[in-house]
């Protein structure tokens, strides 16, 4: 089985994109973010003229979250038990399904937009909620074959920055933020890519701005978090930076795993 994730910045812009990738890449379970539509707006003719079923959450123009799976969709739920909300807002941050006896999660962590905003004190409420909740589904079945996927919005190192002097005083490095996203690793949740990726400069975002992805400025914020029961099963992980290049392209890159 083959399981990915990619923040695809609308899908309505680019659709014939991800199905491209999806047919040549020969995927099973796509967890897609950042859709920026509704329901009714999404385009699934193109996905179910390649044998994809498909889930949506979205409620307008901004956030949504969505998966596509020829191995079946299950037990589809809309986000977490708890799971914060900003203000009066609907937010489409988190969804997920069955898929091949694979709980899979498409996740759209909030941004923070700015340290010690409020924005950044629902980050860090959103993130403790996902580590409760994702401890929880562990306790109830250790076997459990869970995969928290998609834009975590976190560096969680300095190596996956491309300088850390520019992102000193901004989101997605400080040490909340970091020590959220580790204490989810820490609640048995690994990070099932890295062992395949390692090192610095390999990244899964990079902005439209500045030439950011021809100088290679970019940032590893996408991520695949399997549960003891899934990591056991990666046979393989790749960030795919080839999908970052050509016309029109998301400003993140794919990330798959293989299951043996």
């Amino acid at each position: 089985m083959r399981l990915a994730t990619w923040n695809v910045n609308s899908i309505r812009a680019r659709v014939d994109r991800v199905t491209d990738w999806l047919a040549r890449a020969d995927v099973d379970v796509l967890a897609m973010q950042e859709t920026k539509c509704a329901d009714d707006q999404f385009p699934t003719m193109p996905f179910a003229a390649l044998g994809y079923d498909v889930v949506h959450h979205g409620h307008n123009q901004w956030n949504g979250v969505a998966i596509a799976s020829r191995v079946g969709l299950e037990d589809v739920q809309l986000g977490f038990d708890s799971q914060p909300a900003w203000e009066a807002a609907a937010e489409a941050r988190a969804l997920a399904a069955t898929c091949a006896g694979v709980r899979v999660w498409s996740l759209y962590i909030p941004n923070g937009r700015t340290v010690g905003s409020p924005h950044y004190a629902y980050k860090l409420e959103w993130l403790a909620a996902l580590r409760d909740n994702a401890q929880k589904w562990l306790a109830d079945d250790p076997q459990a074959q869970i995969a928290l996927v998609g834009d975590w919005n976190i560096a969680p190192t300095d190596e996956d920055v491309w300088d850390i002097e520019v992102f000193k005083h901004s989101t997605h490095v400080t040490a909340l933020e970091r020590s959220a996203f580790t204490a989810i690793v820490e609640a048995q949740y690994a990070d099932v890519v890295r062992p395949f990726t390692p090192g610095p400069g390999v990244y899964t975002y990079w902005d439209y701005t500045q030439l950011r992805f021809p100088k290679r400025q970019g940032m590893r914020i996408d991520f695949i978090l399997g549960s003891p029961a899934l990591a056991q099963r990666v046979t393989h992980a790749e960030i795919v930076r080839e999908e970052r290049k050509g016309k029109s392209p998301s400003d993140h890159a794919p990330v798959l795993v293989d299951l043996n």
